[in-house]
């Protein structure tokens, strides 16, 4: 709670003013965020603001040092970024998150291992698979080990564990886990011949994931038209 008056009883769900949302509209580290908030209906307490051209200004550094987008303003004094942290704090304090992140230990306990999992394991072999599609310099032959890798190692513990009995991650509706991995694999559609490769069972869960966001589908079809029209 921030500057909460003595003696007042309060929640961590009182919103001391209407937070802002940094995105780059095209890019799957936004669309989870947005995806949350336009899930939980909750436009009236976060704005949704597009950063493209924007992340290196003068302005923009003050709130965020490391000029990457997501990025949420909480209040004049207290911003945060990284896609799953903002995830975690939009779901933990707008209204019907715990839909997103169950409030129960051992589920939240799950969703961030998966989390973490999605940063460590599985997102460190996207960029050179398809940042090419935003003008960056790539490797191919690193791109052929990275979806060697993707296939070998990452998919089958997506498919085989985390989805072992539930159409979900370890759960029967989408989670702010789902969100974090889900928009990701849109970008393995840069390269049409790896997209082939990928399991039908793990393409089935990447649309099921993002059919339950309709709310975030312009964002969505954003992403996969670049990809696919690369």
């Amino acid at each position: 709670i921030i500057n909460a008056p003595k003696n007042t009883t309060t929640t961590h769900r009182i919103n001391i003013k209407k937070m802002k949302l940094h995105t780059l509209p095209p890019s799957a580290n936004s669309h989870g965020c947005i995806a949350v908030v336009k899930h939980l209906k909750a436009e009236d307490k976060v704005e949704i603001i597009n950063a493209y051209g924007k992340t290196r200004t003068p302005e923009f550094l003050a709130i965020n040092p490391c000029h990457t987008c997501p990025t949420l303003e909480i209040n004049d004094d207290v911003a945060v970024w990284e896609s799953n942290a903002i995830m975690r704090h939009l779901a933990t304090t707008l209204e019907g998150g715990e839909d997103l992140y169950p409030k129960d230990p051992i589920m939240r306990a799950k969703i961030d291992m998966v989390l973490d999992w999605r940063q460590t394991s599985l997102y460190k072999n996207i960029p050179d698979i398809a940042y090419c599609v935003f003008g960056m310099p790539v490797s191919h032959e690193a791109a052929k080990k990275n979806m060697k890798e993707l296939l070998d190692e990452h998919f089958p513990i997506l498919l085989d564990v985390y989805l072992k009995d539930t159409p979900f991650v370890y759960s029967d509706k989408p989670t702010i886990a789902d969100l974090g991995i889900a928009p990701v694999l849109t970008f393995i559609k840069v390269r049409s011949k790896f997209w082939d490769a990928v399991p039908d069972k793990v393409k089935e869960y990447h649309s099921r994931v993002l059919e339950a966001f309709p709310g975030a589908k312009e964002n969505f079809d954003m992403l996969d038209g670049m990809a696919t029209g690369y």
